[in-house]
């Protein structure tokens, strides 16, 4: 089905309740937002493609010289609003009515919405997804489960905010020009539009978390957008708060002038630990000194994960701005006591060094976990925030402690967990569930990023191997490939083996694996057959 509004053409189907997103009003603000910006989203991918050229070529990246005047300059950004003053604990999750309900009920401090990693971008995931943001900020939000289990917004709930798509992607469904739009503008620009205003009206404002950036260049895109968007609704400037993951080791070295391009709209920084970990693999995968060993080994206790957590918090707090800690991905284990606890343990340890360090709050992925956040944030941090403490102002963070390659040893049982996590995720993002739990971890898109780019490297490179002193190798790959699936099997069942997209999700990811040419995104490739 196709339905043409002014430049743009629909081509995704129109359920009912889909023509309240998708107005003429809202699609023509759609409209504007893609011609006015869209060139530039452009460039700006371009660009990334020219700085991945110069690093394969040898050229490290550095703290940029011409923007030393922002880093040394007495600056900081505008004051938060009070709800985004205390943040001690997040919970994010997928946009599905029920996680809406369950995140917004849960004691944390912030939901952040993610129509981003944590969603599968099925046209029925995306617009359903703007449907239950808007009856959650009206508070209409209702879900009642095959059951009869009903579930209903408590009287406090938490801040909401939004992850949009990252700037690569795209939303095929909607046509300019016969071209897709950017998924980012889609995702920010029908938020906005449709519950601006209401938000404001209820005390809070438009909140956003921004994914993936890789320059300060790419901040001032979305301070642009987010100028030109307020004085379209007709809303004072600087009402828009947005929190930007530092997820790419490009933007680790920018995070002032980050900072600096969005101060009037700026909501701090998160420590975006997974997808770091893949932008580092990703941006050195060539280079013959850069290995990582099993993920297990990558910690926030790893050298040049601790200077880039480390350089966070002080880059934050000198700006007045908070820095958020990482993701906490365990779930509870059901019928095992001890794992539990070994779980909780592990999500305590990691808690508790995030809040002594100085972040300002953290992310857990599960209802559960955010009880166990909150007891050790309130412990160690009594004021709503550690902006003002100063724990960190003598810290130094060369290039060099950023770019420090890990040290560990590649595993078997690294490779096996790598294929068996990387198929299951892909299988459950194909079927349309972009979190998925796996192993007792909520896993999103960047843990089958790690993966797939693990097992592309270490087949490639000369330092690929194991600690039993055999080299990765193709045949090895297709040999576990084949027993890891035999697995999931036998834990799923036959019956769900053969109904899941597994067939599918084994092509993509041997073609993300097996091709020389590396694909920047999963999701890229994933889309077009999604």
């Amino acid at each position: 089905m196709s339905t043409q509004t002014t430049g743009i053409e629909i081509v995704g189907s129109i359920k009912p309740g889909y023509e309240e997103i998708l107005t003429t009003e809202a699609v023509n603000f759609i409209e504007e937002l893609e011609r006015k910006f869209g060139p530039r989203r452009k460039e700006l991918l371009q660009l990334r493609q020219i700085r991945q050229e110069e690093i394969n070529q040898g050229k490290l990246p550095d703290f940029l010289p011409e923007t030393e005047y922002i880093r040394n300059g007495d600056w900081t950004i505008a004051q938060l609003p009070d709800d985004l003053r205390d943040r001690r604990v997040e919970i994010t999750g997928p946009t599905d009515r029920k996680m809406i309900i369950n995140a917004l009920n849960s004691g944390a401090k912030v939901f952040m919405a993610d129509c981003e990693d944590a969603t599968s971008p099925t046209w029925e995931n995306i617009v359903e997804g703007q449907i239950n943001l808007r009856d959650a900020v009206n508070r209409t939000i209702s879900f009642e489960n095959p059951n009869g289990k009903k579930y209903v917004l408590n009287e406090k709930t938490a801040v909401l905010l939004v992850r949009p798509r990252g700037l690569h992607l795209e939303e095929k469904h909607l046509l300019l020009d016969g071209k897709p739009i950017s998924g980012s503008f889609f995702d920010f620009g029908m938020y906005f539009f449709h519950n601006a205003k209401n938000l404001i009206a209820r005390g809070t404002g438009p909140y956003f978390y921004l994914p993936k950036l890789e320059s300060h260049l790419e901040a001032r895109l979305w301070n642009d957008v987010f100028v030109y968007s307020q004085e379209k609704l007709g809303i004072p400037q600087g009402t828009i708060k947005a929190t930007v993951l530092i997820e790419t080791i490009l933007a680790a070295f920018e995070m002032h002038e980050i900072l600096y391009e969005l101060r009037e709209h700026s909501a701090g920084l998160n420590c975006g630990r997974w997808d770091y970990i893949f932008s580092y693999l990703k941006k050195f995968r060539n280079h013959e000194n850069v290995i990582l060993p099993d993920r297990s080994q990558v910690t926030m206790t790893v050298p040049f994960m601790r200077s880039y957590s480390l350089l966070t918090i002080q880059t934050c707090h000198r700006r007045k701005a908070p820095a958020i800690g990482g993701m906490a991905a365990q779930i509870p284990v059901k019928n095992d006591p001890k794992a539990n606890e070994e779980a909780f343990a592990k999500v305590r340890a990691d808690k508790e060094r995030e809040a002594r360090d100085g972040h300002d709050g953290t992310w857990v992925a599960h209802p559960a976990l955010v009880p166990v956040a909150l007891e050790i944030f309130n412990r160690e941090m009594p004021d709503a925030n550690q902006i003002e403490t100063k724990k960190l102002e003598d810290l130094t963070v060369s290039a060099g402690d950023l770019l420090e390659v890990p040290e560990g040893t590649i595993t078997e049982n690294g490779v096996r967990m790598n294929i068996n996590v990387g198929i299951q995720y892909v299988a459950s993002w194909l079927g349309g569930r972009g979190a998925a739990p796996i192993h007792n971890l909520m896993e999103d898109a960047a843990t089958a990023e790690i993966s797939r780019a693990q097992l592309w490297q270490w087949l490639r490179h000369p330092k690929g191997i194991l600690d039993d002193g055999r080299k990765a190798t193709v045949e090895m790959y297709e040999q576990i490939k084949k027993e890891e699936l035999e697995k999931i099997k036998q834990e799923i069942g036959a019956e769900n083996f053969v109904n899941g997209r597994f067939d599918e999700a084994v092509e993509l990811f041997d073609k993300l694996i097996l091709e020389d040419e590396f694909a920047d995104f999963l999701t890229l490739p994933g889309y077009e057959i999604l």
